[in-house]
């Protein structure tokens, strides 16, 4: 028994270390659940009015402090309704999160393949859709595709998004180095404030950027621009050079970058960084 008294005693010093280093990864990880869900407005208006009633607590305003709490049953209801998509995006996070997945980011050589694959495409106006998954799994995704695990190369991703070719119109996802599957739908953006002109191939990037934390690699069949959807925004027309090195970074890291590659589209975010950025959004967007 003195060897588990020993043993008692060490862990009891220990204890409140793990208890913070518990705590603070929770909270790390929820801080990375709203800032790639966008919800961090819901964070900063919670706060704001909890600053409020602490003002009207500590100077004694009672019809203030009586008036934020018979409103305050009322506005978590508001919140909930209001913040519903993203309150859903969370919880499905949440659910489909893989805290300790191996590297799953494709090598330097399989990147560049992949971009000179859309650079072809590009320059033969034909419409590609290549999804780069992180953290969040979606497999459920990856089901709705036929399922490939071939080796990464730009003659077959190019094949892949011929015209005459069954699996042409879907996204095909890229993990683990390999191409798992091809022909998957991809869910449609909720944003309400999209140029019309955007089609279905860019609003199906800019949907399974919102729910997922994934980089989608997008050819336009119309204009042949080359573009990358992340974090719920897209950037749109990058050079091969521009799309690769974000890839690189964006994939090394795989977590949401600080920096924009380029200049989001109309209503789609803005970037942070405005260094080596393409030219802007041109005023006949693409229609697909």
């Amino acid at each position: 028994m003195e060897w588990f008294q020993r043993l008692q005693t060490v862990y009891d010093v220990f204890r409140p270390i793990l208890d913070i280093a518990i705590l603070a990864f929770l909270l790390y990880k929820a801080y990375e659940l709203l800032i790639k869900t966008q919800a961090a407005q819901l964070v900063k208006g919670a706060g704001f009015l909890a600053l409020v009633y602490g003002v009207a607590f500590l100077f004694k305003l009672t019809t203030l402090q009586w008036i934020l709490t018979m409103l305050a049953p009322g506005l978590f209801i508001a919140i909930a309704i209001v913040f519903q998509p993203e309150l859903r995006k969370i919880i499905i996070r949440l659910g489909q999160g893989e805290l300790f997945r191996p590297d799953s980011k494709p090598r330097i050589g399989q990147l560049e393949a992949v971009v000179t694959a859309a650079e072809i495409l590009s320059q033969q106006r034909r419409g590609a859709l290549v999804v780069f998954p992180r953290r969040v799994n979606i497999k459920n995704i990856a089901d709705t595709g036929t399922r490939l695990n071939a080796e990464i190369s730009s003659s077959l991703i190019v094949t892949v998004f011929e015209f005459d070719t069954p699996l042409h119109d879907g996204a095909m996802i890229i993990q683990n180095g390999r191409i798992v599957a091809a022909g998957c739908f991809l869910p449609l953006s909720e944003q309400q404030d999209i140029r019309k002109s955007f089609g279905t191939r860019h609003r199906a990037s800019l949907g399974m950027s919102e729910q997922s934390d994934a980089v989608i690699l997008v050819v336009s069949e119309e204009t042949g621009a080359i573009s990358l959807a992340y974090d719920a925004k897209l950037y749109y027309d990058l050079s091969p050079i521009e799309a690769t090195r974000k890839l690189r970074e964006l994939l090394d890291r795989g977590v949401r970058s600080g920096a924009a590659a380029g200049t989001p589209a109309d209503g789609m975010g803005s970037g942070e960084d405005t260094a080596d950025l393409p030219a802007a959004l041109p005023d006949t967007a693409p229609t697909e």
